[in-house]
Parts: C-alpha cells; structure tokens; sequence
C-alpha cells in the first residue's frame, strides 16, 4: 500500500484540533538551520480509502504566539515540513485588506507577493551551492484552486466573500503600517498586508513544495478614511471567528491535492543550480541533501 500524501498546514496552534483526526502524533524535527516553530503534530485525515492523508501542523510563531514575524526560523519550518514528507503546504495568515472590496472577514486565495522585509534570511542556497529558483508566480497555481474551491465550499452561506488572486505585501511588523505606508501599497494595487508570507513562499518554492496562502482578513489595515485603525483586539475578534472556517477548508483543501503533482513546483531545481558538482563542498552537499540529492550525481 502506498504511503498517504503529507500536506503542511502553517497557521495557528488552534488549527489541529478538527474533528476526523486520528493517530495524532507530535513530531520535534531537528534541522540544519535550527529548531522550527514548535512540534509539530501529525494526524491522519480519512479512513484509509481513497482521499485519506496525513496532515503536519506547525503553528508558526509556536503555542501561545511567543515567537514575533521577524524572528520566525522559516527556513526551519519549511526544511521540517519536507522532511516529514509534505509535497503541498497550506498557509493561513492573518492580513489587513487594501481593498474597499475585501473585508473583515473575508478570505483571499493570493497569487502574488511584494517583498518588503529586510534581513530575514530567504534562501537555503546561502553557502556552497548556488541555486537560482524561478519565482515569477510563487503560488502553485493547482493548489490555489484547490484551496479556492475549498474555501468556498467550507464558507458556502456565510455573509463573507472568497476571492481567488491579488498580492499579499508582506512587511517585516512586529508593528503595523504607518498611515503612508498602508497608502503606498494601496497605490500599487496590493490587495493585502501581512507579515509572515515571506521568506515562507521562496523557500518552499527552493523545496519544491507546492505552496498557497489563505489570507483571513481581520481588519483595514490604516488607510480607511472611516473605519477604525488595525488593532490586536480587532484581529484576535475576526481570527477567533473564523478558526472554523479555516479548519474546514483544510479538511476539504487537504484531501483533494493532486497526486501525482504535475505542477513545476514538483521540479523547480532541477535547472536551477549553477554550481558544477565537482564544485560543491562536502559539508554542503551534506547540509542540503534533502533538497539537492536528484540533482547532484
């Protein structure tokens, strides 16, 4: 019998505890880069049949939000997640909408980033291996409609919206956006705002993970001339009202991933490394094996 496919799920600690999860397991993953978020707990979604497969929570900024955005080891996080096994990763966020058609509440299915954190690091191909991913669409098109599908499904009659594409602008916080800042992105068409998308979509592109974002709205951000500023109070409101919705949409995301992936996520090294193998340094051969051992002779 074939091993159950491994999907990932980025979010908060509360995302696990859905209803149809057996064996459930914590995982602690040590890697090269450091020790990830937290454990992480593994459970198995189905009876076995068809459709059945193994879910890997990782909370991000680990149990009880200790760990803020910049200081996150995402590099940790996504080599833990691949080792485990996880070709798809699905990320829920927390965002602030720059949009008057996105609301509190609603949920976006994002397919593209602008970049404006600062020093965190973004790459697995730091030393010994140069590696040059493409990235022009950082979301895996296939999983984003999945997830799209999903979401809408999980959400059907609720007074909220699921939108499908738009660009997540991910900023390095632990403050929220200046006045002129939440202005800026709003004048390069951005749809969202967040802090956590990335180096997290990179990384898992450099892993040939397929990787999407369900951005959950909590707030406008500080552009609106009429509605309040973004608060912690205001977000922690709409993420504890839609935590169901959420765990909803991964249990119907989860179960409908393509296998086997077709998608150029599955290969996206595999004419990205530059470096000639006689070139490569032992220890980072080592070090990278997980990602690199189908490339390198």
């Amino acid at each position: 019998m074939n091993e159950l496919p491994v999907v990932g799920v980025l979010g908060g600690s509360g995302l696990y505890e859905m209803t149809g999860l057996a064996d459930v397991a914590e995982r602690r993953v040590s890697t090269p880069f450091g020790e990830p978020s937290d454990a992480i707990v593994m459970g198995t979604l189905g009876d076995g049949s068809r459709g059945a497969v193994r879910l890997a929570f990782l909370p991000r900024h680990g149990r009880g939000h200790r760990i803020p955005p910049h200081r996150i080891d995402f590099r940790a996080n996504l080599w833990a997640l691949k080792s485990l096994g996880a070709e798809h990763v699905i990320s829920i966020s927390a965002v602030g909408s720059l949009r008057e058609g996105i609301r509190p509440g609603d949920l976006v299915v994002v397919d593209q980033f602008i970049d404006r954190t600062i020093a965190r690091p973004r790459t697995f191909f730091d030393e010994g291996i140069v590696a040059h991913v493409g990235f022009a669409d950082p979301v895996c098109a296939v999983l984003g409609d999945t997830v799209q599908a999903a979401a809408q499904e999980a959400t059907a009659g609720q007074p909220l919206s699921v939108h499908r594409g738009g660009t997540y602008v991910c900023i390095d916080g632990p403050q929220f956006s200046t006045r002129a800042e939440s202005m800026l992105f709003r004048s390069w068409n951005a749809s969202v705002v967040g802090m956590t998308n990335l180096p997290e979509a990179r990384l898992a592109r450099e892993a040939e993970i397929c990787y999407a974002t369900v951005a959950l709205v909590t707030d406008w951000d500080s552009w609106h001339p009429t509605e309040a500023d973004v608060s912690v109070d205001a977000v922690l409101a709409v993420l504890r009202a839609n935590v169901a919705n959420a765990r909803a949409l991964i249990a119907l995301a989860a179960r409908r991933v393509p296998r086997p992936r077709t998608c150029p996520c599955a290969s996206a090294l595999r004419n990205a490394i530059l470096t000639e193998p006689g070139a490569v340094p032992p220890e980072a051969r080592r070090r990278l094996d997980l990602l690199v051992r189908r490339y390198l002779p």
